[in-house]
């Protein structure tokens, strides 16, 4: 089974995943969403980290260093950021994270990745202004999307029919040009939320 969700609070994600735990569906892996596999209802204790990898070696010391202390590596990947890890019984250490700061500092490292999307795209976008990739104009004016000559000078069966052929194209370069703005905002609020949340977490802001 898969579900499709889309948290920024880690603490929540856990909740939830702990409650699909209690249903009898255990997590297998994340990708585009998450996939769950159907088994035996458990209160298990799912943990969530976020580190990214510069090698294979240094991924898998870090996951080996939680198996030693009791906690299964179940989803996530070197470059994914965010890393799953099940409590495999209870004689197994009580947390992944040894005290309240480092468990705060997953937040401000995911803010850290957003940060750097939103500058990523922030400077694609200004780069395609400048060289003409895209026409800013067109937000204003979306009939610039369509560039068959004479178009709008057009009527009856000759424009329809002009216009629902180049509605494609026109629609896939709407989507290009709006893609950047609006990975610009996304990218800045999720940049912003997880340095509240990682505010919070450290007593800094008030819940």
């Amino acid at each position: 089974m898969v579900k499709f969700k889309f948290f920024i609070d880690f603490a929540r994600e856990e909740n939830w995943l702990n409650e699909m735990a209690r249903k009898g569906y255990a997590l297998e892996k994340v990708t585009l969403g998450y996939h769950f596999r159907k088994s035996e209802p458990e209160d298990a204790q799912i943990r969530i980290d976020h580190r990214i990898f510069h090698s294979q070696e240094e991924y898998i010391n870090y996951c080996t260093l939680f198996e030693d202390s009791g906690w299964k590596h179940v989803a996530g990947g070197k470059s994914t950021g965010v890393q799953y890890f099940k409590r495999l019984s209870p004689a197994s250490d009580e947390d992944i994270f040894s005290d309240d700061l480092s468990k705060a500092e997953r937040y401000i490292r995911a803010s850290r990745v957003w940060f750097s999307s939103m500058i990523l795209m922030f400077v694609m976008l200004v780069v395609l202004v400048l060289t003409g990739g895209v026409d800013y104009r067109a937000m204003i004016n979306p009939s610039m999307f369509y560039l068959t000559p004479g178009l709008w000078e057009r009527s009856g069966d000759a424009f329809w029919r002009a216009f629902w052929f180049e509605t494609p194209f026109a629609l896939f370069r709407a989507a290009l040009l709006y893609f950047y703005p609006i990975s610009l905002l996304f990218y800045t609020v999720l940049a912003i939320k997880t340095q509240n949340l990682y505010k919070k977490e450290k007593g800094i802001l008030p819940e």
